[in-house]
């Protein structure tokens, strides 16, 4: 159907280990997103949020599931959707590079539409969600540990 990429970026004083603490912690999602239901389903390597690691993340009218395929601390997660979109083959990566003495996150997105018409909807879902989300996380990372 096509392949679509959605890219953002936001910047936080908060050092990569304190943005990388708040990222990578599934369960923490619940504290500081929109999400209502955050855990994990099964752990991954290293425990509890590494590679392998299946994250269910929900709230009020839908759910998703996701796999965690890159586990790099504090510099590089990334997952891959198994459910919960209508979309196929997503992969998001995030990177958290350092940026003067704070951190630059960048979000980079990728999948492919399995309708007609449905790419450019869920583009600007996922550019609204994923901003919402890396901006959310910003701010509670500089609120510390």
């Amino acid at each position: 159907m096509g392949h679509h990429v959605v890219d953002l970026e936001r910047t936080t004083t908060a050092p990569p280990e304190t943005v990388w603490r708040w990222l990578a912690d599934a369960a923490s999602w619940q504290e500081w997103t929109g999400l209502t239901d955050t855990h994990l389903e099964r752990e991954g390597v290293p425990a509890p949020d590494g590679v392998g690691a299946i994250r269910h993340f929900g709230r009020a009218g839908g759910s998703s599931r996701e796999e965690v395929v890159v586990f790099d601390p504090p510099h590089h997660l990334a997952y891959v959707l198994l459910r919960g979109l209508p979309i196929a083959n997503y992969r998001a990566d995030v990177h958290l590079e350092p940026d003067g003495s704070g951190t630059r996150i960048r979000w980079h997105s990728t999948f492919d539409t399995k309708y007609p018409g449905t790419g450019p909807p869920m583009r600007l879902f996922l550019r609204t969600f994923l901003g919402d989300t890396a901006k959310r996380l910003a701010a509670r990372a500089e609120r510390g540990t």
